[in-house]
């Protein structure tokens, strides 16, 4: 029993500078093609993760939802891929951090554009159109929003492609003419292959194809896995083992002068169903009062106030939840470097991001029974600041 001297009606709430930032400008997914194309002398790009060396040419193939600790748990199903740990973000063994949120659009954006997300604009699983007024689905694409409108900056692959570097991207047949692959991974050529092995195939042919090249190539099943079954589950190591295979397959097939770089867009938690860990907006008067939209994903949310009504939200929000959230206004958020850092925040985003900004500290999730039952019902989560969900593999093999 709880001795009364030591229960404390009003928990202190986590101090937003005890966040776990993403290392933007030095070791960020929004980082990692600037610095490859600068390795190939494209005007206008940097060299800001000072661990890699240039090559001529240059593979990315990220793993939807592969996590620094998910792959380092998984040694035996991944014994290819934990080879390389050591080589991870140039030779020095660290990964290097997605951004946040971690999430798959905004992460895709962040590797694309080489921007972070307050400046690519796509800051969330779903945020607030200021335009309109709706929930935007930034993965999905629904409700449908002029693409170049929603992301104006040209993608690392189109000025690559523009400086005579030759650029392709491999992936499903299925994402050539999304409106996310378009505001994110166009420029130069696509080329759709439905198995995991055909992209390999064709990844190291399109290196060899020039002697500068820019190729990316992706593969989406293991987060599927880890959404519907975790990451402690037999689906999921199968799928781990597979992916281990298709990295293996793509390495033993550089051509000359290459470097491939193994990476993924965010980690993954599993959270346990019930309702200590899953706190259901929808039942919850507290947190629904005086908000008009509920953004984001469960463990990073974008909550958008009515009018006037701000500050008693994220008053309310901090003492609900405080203790397991780090909770921010807009502002501070901002301020605090989670979307990018300073100045990098662009304004038509600004309305974009939440009123309040509710980051996961615990496994726990802030779920939507009702607006949301699809998302509510996954096992697997992502999007927040916490090392399992923010750091990535940045993994090498150079031939």
């Amino acid at each position: 029993m709880v001795q009364t001297a030591d229960w404390d009606p009003h928990p202190e709430p986590l101090a937003l500078d005890t966040a776990p930032l993403p290392e933007y400008g030095s070791g960020s997914l929004a980082d990692l093609l600037p610095t490859l194309a600068a390795g190939m002398d494209v005007p206008g790009m940097t060299a800001a993760i000072p661990e890699l060396t240039a090559a001529d040419r240059t593979c990315v193939f990220l793993i939807d939802g592969l996590g620094w600790e998910q792959l380092a748990a998984h040694p035996a199903e991944a014994p290819f891929l934990t080879s390389l740990l050591g080589s991870s973000r140039g030779g020095t063994g660290r990964p290097i951090t997605s951004g946040y949120p971690a999430t798959t659009a905004t992460s895709l954006a962040s590797v694309g554009t080489g921007l972070p997300p307050g400046a690519h604009g796509l800051p969330g699983y779903t945020v607030r159109n200021p335009a309109t007024g709706e929930l935007m689905n930034q993965l999905r694409w629904q409700p449908w929003t002029a693409p170049a409108a929603w992301q104006p900056y040209p993608t690392v692959f189109q000025l690559a492609h523009e400086a005579g570097v030759h650029a392709a991207q491999v992936s499903s047949p299925a994402f050539e003419n999304t409106p996310l692959t378009k505001v994110a991974l166009s420029g130069g050529t696509f080329h759709g292959r439905l198995t995991g092995e055909e992209r390999m195939d064709l990844a190291a042919e399109q290196l060899a194809a020039a002697d500068r090249a820019l190729v990316y190539t992706y593969y989406a099943e293991l987060d599927g896995a880890g959404h519907r079954y975790g990451v402690a589950s037999d689906t999921w190591r199968g799928q781990l083992m597979y992916v281990d295979r298709l990295a293996q397959r793509l390495a033993e097939q550089l051509p000359p002068r290459s470097a491939l770089y193994v990476t993924a867009d965010h980690g993954m938690v599993d959270v346990p169903f019930d309702e200590e860990h899953r706190i259901d907006f929808d039942e919850d008067w507290e947190l629904r009062a005086g908000v008009a939209l509920l953004g984001g994903e469960g463990r990073a949310r974008h909550v958008y106030a009515l009018p006037g009504a701000e500050d008693d939200v994220l008053t309310c929000w901090r003492e609900v939840l405080g203790e397991r959230f780090w909770v921010a206004s807009r502002d501070e958020a901002i301020a605090a470097g989670w979307f990018g850092p300073p100045g990098a925040c662009d304004e038509r985003v600004y309305a974009r991001l939440g009123d309040v900004v509710a980051a996961a500290h615990d496994d726990v999730l802030i779920i939507a029974s009702e607006r949301e039952p699809k998302e509510s019902a996954m096992v697997g989560n992502h999007g927040s600041m916490t090392p399992a969900e923010q750091l990535v593999p940045l993994l090498e093999v150079r031939s």
